[in-house]
């Protein structure tokens, strides 16, 4: 049986999900994320251990869980190094364990063959994945294809990249990563006064920037210590306390 402990449900493969648990939607079929598998007609069961974790709007429900590989999947947010670059492309490592990404030249905000960014091999980006199948390498994108504008999307410069696990880095990029996701770090380093700015990969990527180096090595510290120890939120908070008196 699923077990709840501080309003977050845990569950181990092969485990019986309660009916009432499961989201329902009157419009939309309901979602499998990782960490699930459908037996037919209407029984689900995990098969990892991890966090229940259920998106009633999206009508979705999945496993959260520290372990596994990124898998890219169309509409993820991912960090990746350029590798190398060709005439139109460049390609982008997400990972140690898959194949490199395609990154066109021309997808990124205004960009013409004049204007399009010069990345050197180790260069950062944050962008989209805009094709993903088994068949053939994923594609990216720096743009939205909807209103021609970067939304945040591009080169990365300076800061420094951490790695995180893909459960972090799914927790993190949640609508409500405090509500939800239960990760409290990065709101509780902001109001003791650090001044800093993220970005966070699906791949298990976070990038930390700031004018200041204590600063990104608290923030990072802060996020991987949550991740790897999977502290809770009052634990989080005593955990920025010590950092913040640390880097003062």
């Amino acid at each position: 049986m699923a077990t709840e402990q501080a309003e977050r449900i845990f569950v181990l493969p092969g485990d019986r999900i309660d009916p009432s648990l499961i989201p329902s939607h009157p419009k939309r079929a309901l979602r499998l994320g990782p960490g699930l598998r459908h037996i037919p007609p209407n029984e689900l069961v995990p098969t990892v251990t991890g966090q229940l974790v259920t998106d009633r709007k999206k009508n979705s429900i999945w496993v959260e869980y520290n372990g596994g590989r990124y898998t890219p999947t169309v509409g993820d947010l991912v960090i990746g190094t350029v590798h190398h670059s060709a005439v139109d492309y460049f390609y982008v490592m997400l990972s140690g364990y898959t194949s490199n990404a395609i990154l066109p030249q021309l997808a990124f905000e205004m960009a013409t063959k004049k204007t399009r960014p010069n990345l050197n091999p180790g260069s950062l980006v944050y962008a989209r994945v805009s094709l993903a199948n088994r068949h053939m390498d994923p594609e990216l994108e720096c743009v939205s294809p909807t209103t021609g504008k970067a939304d945040g999307l591009g080169p990365l410069n300076g800061g420094m990249l951490f790695d995180i696990s893909p459960g972090m880095a799914r927790r993190l990029l949640m609508r409500k990563s405090v509500e939800e996701g239960k990760v409290v770090v990065l709101e509780e380093l902001g109001s003791a006064g650090l001044a800093f700015e993220t970005a966070v990969g699906r791949n298990g990527k976070i990038w930390v920037n700031s004018e200041n180096v204590k600063t990104v090595l608290a923030v990072g510290r802060a996020v991987k210590e949550t991740d790897e120890n999977n502290l809770g939120v009052e634990q989080q908070k005593k955990l920025v306390r010590r950092l913040v008196k640390e880097a003062s």
